[in-house]
């Protein structure tokens, strides 16, 4: 398990309850975008830089190294 490339220990970081992870701390997701920001950046004025912590699993299927991105959710 990783966030933005860092791994995480079980235990420590997250805890898995179900086939639910639940992480000891807040996962930043961009949201949407005003149409007031798409325009700055079709125009090249700025660019979008808000925080956004991905999420990859990486594991073995059938002797093969597998990684998914998972989309952290409110609930």
């Amino acid at each position: 398990m990783y966030v933005n490339g860092v791994l995480q220990e079980p235990g420590r970081d997250f805890d898995r309850v179900g086939d639910a992870l639940i992480f000891r701390r807040t996962l930043a997701q961009e949201g949407r975008l005003g149409p007031i920001r798409w325009l700055s950046m079709l125009f090249g004025v700025a660019g979008t830089y808000r925080k956004h912590d991905n999420v990859d699993v990486a594991y073995e299927l059938d002797g093969r190294r597998q990684v998914s991105t998972l989309v952290p959710t409110d609930s």
